[in-house]
């Protein structure tokens, strides 16, 4: 089964940024958004009755920023914070980082080629341009996030991350299906990293569709290869919607 025969106007999108939307770069600042994924996530809004929605480790200032002048609803930094369709902005309680950001910002002066990332409640340590630091970046929070309450360890593409207990990709898609205008629709989230798995479980236990992007194992029931193969399916769906209206 193809996105032309999921998206459906009774469908609500829920949409990871990096790796799906748009291809990963080797520093968070440097991804390119295309002027044709921003046309599309507006038609999607436009088909969907507004009911496209942003699920990202990225803050929600950042993804305003790539995706401008589209303002979508959007959970951001896994969920802990989460910009409702209507405007309003959810905070989840955050616990203090200080041990972690050390124990990050220690090794990154020591090793080139890391990039410590802090968010509000959450930190980033990024090894994209070292990996063969994996495992020694894994340890090190590993050690820290051990000795910091209401912090727990979320590993993904080349990065580990410290984030809030109660923060989950799955928890905000859920926090969304129960307002409009994503309530009632049939769920459907397209993402491509581990810690999309959440996002996957939620919608498919809704009755909706988990899509993976690019390899990998996943618990998602639909594959697609990359972000520039999902939005030709996204041109194919608005265009098979069109022709059926039309």
């Amino acid at each position: 089964m193809t996105l032309v025969e999921i998206l459906r106007p009774s469908c609500a999108l829920f949409l990871d940024f990096d790796g799906t939307m748009v291809d990963l770069a080797p520093q968070p600042h440097a991804v390119q958004v295309p002027r044709r994924l921003i046309d599309l996530l507006q038609e999607l809004q436009a088909m969907l009755g507004g009911a496209v929605a942003v699920i990202s480790g990225r803050p929600i200032e950042q993804l305003d920023g790539f995706l401008q002048p589209l303002r979508m609803p959007t959970a951001g930094v896994h969920g802990a914070e989460r910009r409702s369709a209507d405007g309003h902005l959810h905070l989840l309680h955050t616990h203090p980082l200080d041990h972690v950001e050390e124990a990050a910002r220690l090794l990154a002066a020591q090793h080139e080629g890391l990039l410590v990332e802090s968010k509000r409640g959450s930190l980033a340590l990024h090894y994209r341009q070292a990996p063969h630091l994996e495992e020694l970046c894994l340890r090190a929070m590993q050690d820290a996030v051990s000795e910091s309450p209401g912090i727990t360890l979320l590993r993904g593409k080349m990065v580990v991350e410290a984030k809030p207990c109660g923060a989950s990709k799955g928890r905000a898609i859920e926090e969304f299906m129960a307002e409009a205008p994503f309530t009632g629709r049939t769920p459907v989230f397209i993402g491509d990293d581990v810690t999309d798995e959440a996002g996957f479980s939620a919608v498919q236990r809704l009755g909706g569709t988990g899509v993976k992007v690019g390899d990998g194992d996943s618990i998602a029931s639909r594959r697609v290869a990359d972000p520039a193969a999902l939005q030709r399916e996204f041109a194919a769906a608005l265009a098979a919607r069109t022709t059926r209206t039309g």
